[in-house]
C-alpha cells in the first residue's frame, strides 16, 4: 500500500477563502446571513450571465425549491435522467411527486432527446424536465430544449458538476428557467457544502429566498403563511465560495489538462475510451471517467482494485436510478420507447455503468500522481 493517498477530487484551496472568512470574523457576520452571502450571489450571477442567484446550504435543496417554486405537488410527473446522482430525483420524491426517468444518449451520456420524446408520448403534460450536464459535458440542450417548449414544459438546469462548462458560448445552467449548481466539497470550486438557485425571473429567485429562510412573513413578529425550509447558505460558507470563485477558470483549464493527459495516455489501448464531451460546447471536466469496452476481459473493478492497492481512489460511474433499488417502481424510457426495471438493464445508461469507473481527477495531483495512476491502468490491459 502506498503512503499519500491520491484522491478523486478533493478541495484545492487558495488564500482568498481565508480573507473573506477572516472579514467575516472581525465584523461579526457569522450568523446565517451577510454580505459574503449577498456578494456571493452576485459574483456567481454575473459570472455565468443570469441576472439573479439565491445561495443555498446545497444543490439538492436548489432543486427541492425549484420543484416546489414551479408547483410540482402530489402525483406530478418530473421527467428526470436516470444517469445522475441520487440528489436530482430525491427531491422530487420530496415533494411526493412521480419521476420519469430517460435514458443516456452515447455522444455526452446525457438525457437522450429521443427518449425524452417517448416519455411525452405517454405523459404529455409533465410537470417539469430536469437535466443533467453529466461530470461537466453539456447535454444536448438545444433538442431538449426544443423538446419541452413544443410542449410547454419548463426546464431545470441541474449544473451541479458543471460550473464553468459552455455550450456554444453560454453558461451550462442559464439555459433552463432554472438552474442549480452545487459546491460540494468534490466540485470544481467548492464552499465545502453549499448550493445556489439561479434565474432570469428575479421573482423566483426572490421565491427561492424566502422559502429558504423557513418562508417568514414581512411581519414584526414571527408569522408564517407557507411552510418554510432552512435551506439558506451561511455568511461563512459564501466567504469560501467568494474565494474560490475567483479561481474557477484556472481549476478548469487543470481539469481539462488532466483529461488531455488521460486521453494520450490511453490513446493506443482500443478497450478503452474516456467520457465523451459535446462539440458544441466547452467542458469542465470536473471528472475524466472511462469505459472499457464490452468485449475486454478487464473489467472496473479490475481496474478501481488495482488503484485502490496504491492508496489512489477511483469510484464507479453512477448508478441508474431506474436500477435503483428505492426508485424501481418508477417508469424508465429508451429511445425505443417504454422499458420495464429488468429490461433496462441493456439500456446505454445501465452500459455506462457497467463498464465505466471515475479516474482520479485531483487538480493537486504531481507529474508523479498520474504517471502512477496511468501506470497501473496501462497494467491492468497488459500494456
Amino acid at each position: 500500500m502506498a503512503g499519500t493517498k491520491i484522491y478523486l477530487s478533493s478541495p484545492t484551496m487558495h488564500g482568498e477563502e481565508q480573507e473573506f472568512i477572516k472579514e467575516a470574523f472581525d465584523t461579526n457576520w457569522v450568523a446565517p446571513l451577510g454580505p459574503n452571502v449577498n456578494a456571493f450571489e452576485k459574483e456567481l450571477a454575473s459570472f455565468v450571465g443570469t441576472a439573479h442567484a439565491s445561495a443555498l446550504s446545497a444543490g439538492t435543496a436548489a432543486i427541492h425549491l425549484a420543484l416546489r417554486i414551479l408547483g410540482v405537488g402530489e402525483g406530478d410527473r418530473v421527467f428526470v435522467p436516470t444517469l445522475t446522482f441520487s440528489a436530482t430525483a430525491n427531491p422530487v420524491v420530496y415533494e411526493k411527486a412521480v419521476p420519469v426517468f430517460i435514458d443516456s444518449e452515447e455522444d455526452t451520456w446525457n438525457m437522450d432527446p429521443k427518449a425524452l420524446e417517448q416519455a411525452f408520448e405517454k405523459y404529455p403534460h409533465p410537470k417539469a424536465v430536469i437535466v443533467v450536464h453529466l461530470y461537466g459535458t453539456a447535454a444536448k440542450l438545444d433538442e431538449i430544449m426544443e423538446i419541452c417548449k413544443a410542449h410547454k414544459v419548463p426546464l431545470i438546469e441541474d449544473a451541479a458538476e458543471s460550473l464553468g462548462s459552455t455550450y456554444k458560448g453560454k453558461q451550462t445552467g442559464t439555459f433552463g428557467k432554472i438552474g442549480i449548481y452545487s459546491f460540494n466539497g468534490n466540485k470544481i470550486i467548492t464552499t465545502s457544502g453549499g448550493g445556489m438557485l439561479v434565474s432570469d425571473e428575479e421573482e423566483i429567485t426572490r421565491k427561492a429566498t424566502f422559502l429558504a429562510t423557513q418562508a417568514r412573513d414581512p411581519a414584526r413578529h414571527y408569522q408564517h403563511s407557507q411552510i418554510g425550509f432552512n435551506y439558506r447558505m451561511s455568511n461563512i460558507t459564501a466567504g469560501i465560495g467568494r474565494g474560490q470563485l475567483l479561481h474557477l477558470e484556472e481549476h478548469k483549464a487543470l481539469k481539462k489538462a488532466i483529461y488531455e493527459q488521460y486521453q494520450r495516455a490511453f490513446a493506443d489501448i482500443k478497450e478503452i475510451s474516456l467520457n465523451p464531451l459535446n462539440q458544441n460546447g466547452d467542458a469542465n471536466c470536473w471528472l475524466t471517467t472511462m469505459l472499457i469496452d464490452e468485449a475486454s476481459p478487464v473489467t472496473p473493478d479490475r481496474v478501481m482494485d488495482a488503484l485502490e492497492a496504491q492508496n489512489i481512489e477511483s469510484r464507479p460511474i453512477w448508478k441508474p436510478m431506474h436500477l435503483q433499488p428505492v426508485f424501481a417502481a418508477y417508469d424508465f424510457f429508451t429511445a425505443s420507447g417504454e422499458e420495464k426495471k429488468e429490461e433496462g438493464k441493456g439500456s446505454v445508461s445501465a452500459r455506462i455503468f457497467d463498464r465505466g469507473l471515475c479516474l482520479p481527477s485531483d487538480i493537486k495531483n504531481t507529474a508523479q500522481d498520474m504517471e502512477l495512476i496511468i501506470r497501473i491502468v496501462r497494467k491492468c490491459f497488459g500494456r
